[in-house]
């Protein structure tokens, strides 16, 4: 296991403009962290946070959600990219689609924040939680909610439930949109020219978003083409 680099470590070009990082405290003062992450514009925030709090981060990349697969790629390419420039572990977990359309069979029709997208949480944070009871992570977070897209509460219910399975290990339910998470979010998405999805990952966003967008007289989505500027 590789222990991070401090942000004080880190070229000049990984700084935000006139902001000094106070350090984070984990709950019960764990130093080493696995962390779930969706994709690099909500892990960019969170990650150089943990960085400059020097806690030992691995970043774990469960997404069978993620439609199509080329769309995948785009996204745990884009995330390994930053995880390899503030020198984080990256683990690229099974894309195991049929298993995730079997667990959210029925529900294809629910709206976004519904039933489907707690059996979703559940499911990539039960993967999440195992693999850190595992490997002896005493701690696990998301970057999912972060996003201002997603419920916090559905998405916190989920990471709790998901390590109540396990005696020794904890979910950091932290809101990392406070104190200015959320817009840091998108000032480093933009200074490292991220991806830009527009819909969330599943099918079924891709096609709700869509019908919205015709709806409102908008063209379709073009993906793997738009960055963050």
């Amino acid at each position: 296991m590789r222990i991070n680099s401090n942000l004080s470590n880190m070229t000049e070009s990984l700084q935000l403009h006139d902001y000094l990082r106070s350090k984070l405290v984990t709950p019960k003062g764990e130093d080493k962290l696995l962390l779930h992450s969706c994709c690099a514009p909500c892990a960019g925030e969170i990650m150089e946070a943990v960085a400059a709090s020097d806690i030992e981060t691995t970043v774990y990349f469960y997404n069978p959600n993620i439609h199509p697969i080329e769309e995948y790629i785009i996204r745990k390419d884009e995330n390994k990219r930053f995880c390899d420039q503030l020198r984080f572990e990256f683990i690229d977990a099974d894309y195991d689609k049929e298993n995730w359309f079997e667990r959210i069979k029925g529900l294809e029709e629910e709206p976004e924040r519904g039933e489907r997208c707690t059996k979703c949480f559940d499911m990539r944070f039960e993967r999440s939680a195992l693999y850190a009871h595992e490997n002896d992570y005493p701690l696990f977070a998301t970057t999912l909610g972060i996003s201002r897209w997603k419920d916090l509460d559905q998405v916190n219910g989920a990471g709790l439930r998901a390590a109540d399975r396990y005696s020794n290990l904890s979910y950091w339910d932290l809101n990392w949109r406070k104190k200015g998470g959320s817009s840091r979010m998108i000032e480093i998405a933009k200074r490292e020219k991220f991806y830009q999805q527009e819909y969330c990952g599943c099918v079924y966003s891709l096609r709700d978003t869509n019908r919205w967008r015709m709806k409102n007289n908008r063209s379709r989505i073009v993906r793997g083409v738009k960055n963050y500027r």
